[in-house]
């Protein structure tokens, strides 16, 4: 597989976890639960991704589990049919570069899932396709959500979408009830929204955005982790229409993309797809948008 690696392994309690490397990079997934990319980062070096202590190599149960890591959902966000659990074995197989996850049908929904994760060999680039198929009888409206939990202290950087509009707005933002806008955590900058996850607060912030650039950054243990995805212009999104979101709390924040809704007809499927980079000796930058700006220079490239 092009120098790529992939190699059942045991990972904070669950037996039958994934390694996939490429000598420069790897990623952990788990299969007893989820499944969950629950790491990726240079090799023997620290995980961008948040590990949740407590629920390490817990499985079973009807009870929804934050786990750690990056998942797989679909917006909009709904008490019973998003929170289904992922508490038990998923099916997986290897791929050229990598592994594509099955996890059953869900009970409720009738979604679904598959992830199609793969390496690139000699890079840090990640790939990773997002697929939901409709295995009910009836039609369903959703978006693909696709979520990552980072690692605690890093700095998120989000591109404010500018273009010329006239007289008319050029952009919006999506806010939650429990969104502070004086919060802290947030700086509204006029080339980029900086959020700075912070241990010591606990309450949760959440915004969302219609973020045509198609990419978000996350500054951490002196790397620079960014997200690339397709913003579809024109199309309908969920959440008065973002495909962008952000939500932070005292042990993670949560970089959120989202693919059109679309009505799923039974077993039609909808795909969405993310690209990850990781730079390493990369400082966490203060928030000057100049000084930010040169730490991503000509690393923000967008996805085709």
């Amino acid at each position: 597989m092009s120098g790529i690696k992939v190699q059942k392994i045991s990972y904070g309690g669950w037996e039958n976890s994934l390694h996939i490397t490429n000598g420069i990079v790897d990623l952990i997934v788990t299969t007893d639960v989820g499944p969950r990319i629950i790491r990726y980062g240079f090799i023997d070096r620290e995980n961008v991704m948040c590990d949740v202590e407590s629920m390490l190599g817990l499985t079973g149960g009807d009870e929804w589990r934050i786990y750690g890591g990056h998942r797989l959902w679909h917006s909009p966000e709904s008490k019973t049919r998003t929170y289904e659990p992922d508490n038990k074995s998923v099916a997986w197989e290897v791929i050229p570069e990598g592994i594509k996850t099955i996890q059953d049908v869900e009970v409720l929904s009738k979604m679904k899932k598959e992830m199609e994760i793969s390496l690139e060999p000699g890079s840090s680039r990640v790939r990773i396709i997002h697929r939901i198929t409709n295995k009910g009888v009836w039609p369903f409206e959703l978006s693909v959500w696709s979520i990552s939990a980072m690692a605690a202290g890093g700095k998120e950087v989000i591109p404010q979408s500018r273009q010329d509009t006239g007289l008319l707005p050029d952009r919006l933002i999506s806010l939650w009830p429990y969104t502070s806008l004086s919060d802290s955590r947030v700086r509204w900058g006029d080339k980029y929204i900086i959020l700075q996850q912070d241990p010591a607060l606990k309450h949760p912030f959440k915004i969302g955005l219609s973020n045509k650039e198609g990419w978000a950054a996350y500054f951490n243990h002196n790397q620079l982790f960014i997200k690339r995805y397709k913003h579809e212009m024109h199309a309908p999104y969920p959440d008065f229409g973002v495909s962008y979101e952000t939500y932070t709390n005292d042990f993670m924040l949560e970089m959120e993309t989202l693919s059109p809704l679309t009505l799923l007809k039974p077993d039609d499927c909808i795909e969405h797809i993310e690209e990850w980079e990781l730079f390493d000796n990369i400082p966490m930058p203060s928030d000057n948008e100049g000084e930010i700006e040169k730490a991503m220079a000509d690393r923000v490239k967008t996805i085709d």
